[in-house]
């Protein structure tokens, strides 16, 4: 049986009480509901791509918060997060240097965010969930002391 569309894997992920934030071609991404009426990407995305079904995860450092720090700190800060999936599976695929713009100034940067997107196969819709659902349970922001 082929994995299921991006729209099939949206209808079963709201089946199995998870919220989403958005469906893209290759990927479903989950919310994060920091408060009742606030939904955020939550970094952990549902992936139906070639085939194949899977997991990605995206932990970030903020460069706000490590003032002075190199770009490959930054990334490493990220790197540590990531340490809870490479001993699950994932394995890291995508870094990422993402300026965040003052939406009344597109101008002007308000802050960097260092990425570091990991990805795991899964065999299927069972182990997808269960594998989502941990997912969201990891930190993915990066913090002075963590």
């Amino acid at each position: 049986m082929p994995p299921p569309t991006p729209q099939e894997l949206k209808k079963l992920l709201l089946s199995e009480g998870l919220e989403i934030y958005r469906t893209l071609a290759d990927r479903v991404v989950l919310a994060d509901r920091v408060r009742d009426n606030l939904i955020m990407d939550s970094g952990v995305s549902a992936l139906s791509r070639d085939g194949v079904l899977g997991v990605r995860v995206i932990f970030r450092a903020q460069a706000c918060d490590f003032q002075g720090e190199s770009p490959e700190g930054l990334f490493g800060h990220a790197r540590r997060l990531g340490q809870a999936g490479q001993g699950c599976g994932y394995a890291e695929v995508a870094t990422t240097v993402l300026p965040i713009h003052d939406p009344g100034d597109k101008t002007r940067v308000l802050d960097t965010w260092y990425e570091v997107t990991y990805e795991r196969s899964v065999g299927d819709t069972s182990e997808l969930l269960a594998e989502l659902r941990g997912a969201l349970e990891w930190p993915k922001i990066a913090t002075r002391g963590a």
